[in-house]
């Protein structure tokens, strides 16, 4: 009901929410779970799957083409990062992994380019996505985070949010 009812469609017009996350003075709405030198880690608010991840740069560029090595080398240490926290916390055996660039791909935020880490099960498309239209996840966001974070440095050393 909280994605039905999100009534801030016209919110980010004039700005970008992932720019706005971006920021050090950005409020922590408990999705963040890392901060890097170029991206950044955090929960997708409306999730597909448990633990659900988003990757974005802090520069405000709406294609990989945009963005500097360092920052793309970074994204891609970072997604295997994810999957390996992943992998601990949930044994998720598969992963979809992948960007949407540009508005006919179906980018939601087209203009920042963002990358998911969807974890996957068999079977986990079952009948209440596929007949309901309806995703569960059986955790609250608070918990996957907090789990993800103690993981998180766990196994890397990159400073947390």
């Amino acid at each position: 009901m909280e994605y039905i009812d999100d009534k801030r469609e016209g919110e980010f017009l004039d700005t970008c929410v992932f720019c706005e996350l971006g920021t050090e003075s950005a409020e922590d709405d408990g999705l963040m779970i890392a901060r890097l030198s170029h991206v950044y880690v955090l929960l997708n608010r409306y999730p597909y799957t448990y633990g659900h991840t988003m990757i974005a740069p802090y520069d405000h560029v709406s294609s990989p083409e945009d963005l500097s090595a360092e920052a793309l080398t970074e994204m891609a240490v970072t997604t295997n990062r994810i999957m390996r926290v992943l992998r601990a916390i949930a044994n998720a055996p598969a992963f979809n992994v992948g960007a949407n660039i540009g508005e006919a791909a179906g980018a939601g935020i087209a203009a920042h380019y963002h990358f998911h880490v969807v974890p996957r099960w068999p079977g986990d498309a079952n009948f209440m996505l596929t007949v309901g239209g309806t995703q569960t996840v059986p955790d609250t966001l608070a918990n996957i985070r907090a789990r993800m974070r103690v993981t998180w440095t766990k196994l890397f050393t990159a400073p947390l949010a």
